[in-house]
């Protein structure tokens, strides 16, 4: 398999697993290329793509925007907060107006579960989806199996717990299909509050004890508290919440096997994770920041081959 069976990338539900072993064997050679002393390609010389986030990002934009220069290509950056949407220019409008400026690709960022969607039914450019709302977020998700696969040598059978704000992390729901079609068990960890009732039905195992979560897996991806997206209170205080959910240098001691730490960012020090273990040899906190460059590389790459 030369070429991605899709258009898009919309989600990680929508894409094969032959798919996603072919962007890890691409990010492999990206990867190579960017630990040169020249760390750029010409890859995509004579594209243009065009990042719209209508949310804040730090990681994800400038990971997108410096995998798009390593390509060499031509790269329009869009913020919501400074544009005609303050007018009320409707979302469709805004695009069709970027992309009658030649441009080939977007990679969009939406609080809106499923606008990706909606612009790929209704626009030319190939679409990247780079977190819609709470639905999903498939480039963390495959740079996740990525960076997994790169420290345990392959994702199938091994055990993945997930940490943390589950109800409303676009990241969990990616994470579990992605490490799903590749081969693993997963486990979802938090408060009663903040697992989806019906999440078991994705085949997902549910542990409301952490230390028991840490004992059963072989990775740990950790995930914040996203008080940004709660309209109403699922616990006490961030207090209560490291008290019981936070992990800790000493929880790790007490495993008897040595287990992998990730975490998606950003993160909140001293509430889901201490710096004790955010720092410790156990992270692989920054090769997940460095992985998804090559991933995203990857992913732009082979979808600029389909048209």
């Amino acid at each position: 398999m030369s070429q991605l069976s899709t258009r898009h990338l919309l989600g990680i539900k929508d894409i094969s697993p032959e798919d996603i072993q072919l962007i890890f064997e691409t990010a492999d050679n990206f990867k190579e290329v960017l630990n040169r002393p020249i760390k750029k390609v010409p890859s995509l010389r004579d594209i243009t793509i065009a990042n719209i986030f209508f949310e804040n990002s730090t990681r994800t934009r400038l990971s997108f925007e410096l995998a798009e220069k390593r390509l060499s290509a031509d790269v329009v950056n869009f913020s919501s907060s400074t544009s005609s949407v303050k007018k009320g220019e409707t979302l469709i409008d805004t695009v069709n107006n970027i992309l009658s400026m030649k441009v080939d690709m977007v990679v969009m960022r939406h609080s809106s579960p499923g606008a990706p969607h909606f612009l790929a039914r209704n626009i030319t450019a190939n679409i990247v989806n780079a977190g819609d709302g709470t639905h999903e977020h498939p480039t963390q998700a495959l740079l996740d199996a990525f960076s997994i696969r790169e420290k345990l040598g392959d994702v199938a059978g091994k055990k993945i717990a997930i940490i943390g704000d589950i109800l409303h992390s676009r990241v969990a729901l990616s994470n579990i299909f992605c490490l799903q079609k590749l081969g693993a068990e997963v486990m979802v960890c938090g408060p009663t509050t903040l697992i989806p009732k019906h999440i078991v039905s994705l085949g997902v195992k549910v542990e409301h004890d952490v230390e028991k979560a840490l004992q059963w897996c072989d990775v740990a991806n950790v995930l914040r508290i996203q008080l940004e997206r709660q309209q109403i209170k699922y616990f006490p205080s961030l207090r209560e919440y490291s008290l019981y959910f936070g992990i800790n240098k000493k929880m790790l001691d007490r495993l008897d096997k040595e287990i992998v730490i990730m975490h998606p960012g950003p993160i909140n020090r001293g509430v889901e994770l201490n710096s004790d273990v955010a720092d410790s040899e156990h992270s692989i906190i920054l090769q997940q920041v460095e992985n998804g460059v090559a991933v995203r590389m990857a992913v732009l790459y082979l979808l600029a081959g389909v048209k």
